[in-house]
């Protein structure tokens, strides 16, 4: 057996190998197909910056996967791991994604070569801000081209310095503001930008257990409460997802970080998990709770779902055989090779993939692009005319019944949608439909041999309506 290293395994090439089982199944011309499935763009950079010890050349990438719908749309990582395989997987996988959730939107993603720990805040600042002019000159961002936004390593601040050295460039521009999106609120962000991925992870997940035959299939019951779970991962998309699978009753049994994972059969407090590994720096020794040395060792416990919420590669060909869980939940991108999909799907184990389950980050991005376009603010326009409206019928029903509705309800009825409602809402019919589209897809097509497939056939289908309609490929 191969060893599995970075080096030797190919992210992209593992996006090949899926798009080419979804493709089989599928009567497009080759050509069309060939457009679809590889990069447009790859733009490969080094560019000097100073730091306390002289000049330091760092590496960098920006790929557009595809043009098909534009903008191009994908995050940035700041990471040792970056390289141009997985920018470029990491770009098709956005394409695809931004189909199956009807985001209108072609595949981009961006990567610089550091480990943002060791640089001090001003350094990070002039890296991003040389990473952004270095984008500019070459015509790799811009409201109506190129749209990036955080990913591992990046947040809301590094975001903020790129719309401002954006508009720095370009004095007077209008929608200067929609070059990126999760930016901070202050700087033209949304509301629910930030833990629109682990959201996004939630509803799709309580989607997916809500039909009660694919349970019976898995063994279990539908519904998420009592239902165990394991989540690597404690960054943004982790620490969200627990927040919301927590809350929606389910118990989550072990929480993984790169220094290591606690577990307790009988359920952890996340934020008690979180508040400890601020105070001490490290999630080992929580109180009642077991170590276990190396974080991939939480992918192997016995649990109803697993979360892979960290990086691409976790589950290979070398642990496949050991998961047990009856659900895996792809929050991260790429956490499953191919290989070891082919040992998940013999044993039965049900994979959400990627290219589902955390769209919620680049829906909500979508949700913050259009309101950038249109400079309103979400539920600005019409929340107090709902507000007046519903309190209306209120009374109009307390005249007619002559009975008085408690002041519970009242509030309840009576609010009006603000910017963070209309966002979930979005958010949550974006997720259960396009999951029920490839369910569908699976249904229809009962020889597709998992979910994965299903979405890339889903994917496929409307990129090439897209072409299609263009008469590109008759």
């Amino acid at each position: 057996m191969a060893a599995n290293t970075q080096e030797e395994h190919s992210f992209f090439g593992d996006v090949l190998k899926y798009f080419d089982n979804a493709s089989s199944y599928l009567n497009y011309p080759a050509g069309m197909l060939d457009q679809i499935k590889y990069c447009n763009s790859v733009y490969r950079m080094r560019f000097p910056v100073k730091v306390d010890n002289g000049i330091e050349v760092i590496e960098a990438y920006r790929v557009e996967h595809s043009h098909h719908r534009m903008p191009t749309k994908g995050g940035i990582r700041y990471s040792m791991a970056v390289n141009q395989d997985e920018v470029m997987a990491l770009a098709a996988l956005m394409t695809y994604k931004c189909a199956i959730v009807d985001v209108p939107f072609g595949g981009a993603k961006g990567g610089v070569k550091i480990d943002p720990k060791n640089y001090t805040e001003e350094q990070l600042e002039r890296i991003t801000r040389r990473y952004t002019s270095e984008l500019i000159k070459k015509n790799f961002i811009g409201p109506g081209l190129d749209v990036p936004a955080p990913d591992y390593g990046t947040g809301e601040r590094e975001m903020a310095w790129i719309v401002d050295t954006y508009a720095t460039f370009f004095p007077g521009q209008t929608d200067a503001i929609g070059c990126v999106t999760g930016k901070p609120v202050s700087q033209g962000g949304i509301n629910g930008r930030r833990e629109a991925t682990g959201l996004g992870v939630y509803f799709g997940i309580r989607e997916a257990v809500s039909f009660e035959d694919d349970m019976k299939r898995l063994g279990m019951t539908t519904g998420l409460v009592g239902k165990t779970m394991v989540i690597q991962g404690l960054g943004n998309v982790g620490y969200h997802c627990a927040k919301f699978f927590s809350e929606g009753g389910a118990r989550i049994i072990c929480l993984a970080e790169y220094e290591g994972a606690v577990y307790n059969p009988d359920g952890l407090d996340y934020l008690a998990v979180v508040e400890h590994r601020r105070r001490t720096g490290s999630i080992l020794n929580f109180p009642g709770a077991t170590n276990l040395a190396k974080n991939t060792d939480a992918l192997e416990l016995d649990c109803d779902i697993l979360i892979p919420a960290a990086l691409e590669n976790q589950i290979h060909e070398g642990n496949a055989a050991r998961i047990k869980a009856k659900i895996i939940g792809e929050a991260a991108n790429g956490p499953v090779t191919a290989e070891a999909e082919v040992i998940l799907n013999k044993k039965g184990i049900m994979t959400i993939p990627d290219i589902y389950l955390n769209a919620g980050g680049v829906t909500v991005s979508y949700f913050e692009w259009l309101k950038n376009l249109s400079h309103v603010r979400f539920g600005r326009l019409g929340k107090r005319f709902d507000e007046n409206l519903n309190n209306s019928i209120i009374t109009a029903v307390e005249e007619m019944t002559g009975k008085n509705v408690s002041d519970r309800h009242k509030q309840q009825i009576g609010r009006g949608a603000d910017e963070v409602d209309l966002v979930y809402s979005g958010l949550e019919e974006t997720m259960i439909e396009a999951y029920r589209q490839i369910r569908d897809v699976k249904i229809e097509m009962p020889h597709v041999p998992d979910y994965r497939t299903a979405a890339f056939i889903v994917a496929i289908r409307k990129i090439a309506r897209s072409y299609e309609s263009l008469g590109l490929f008759p």
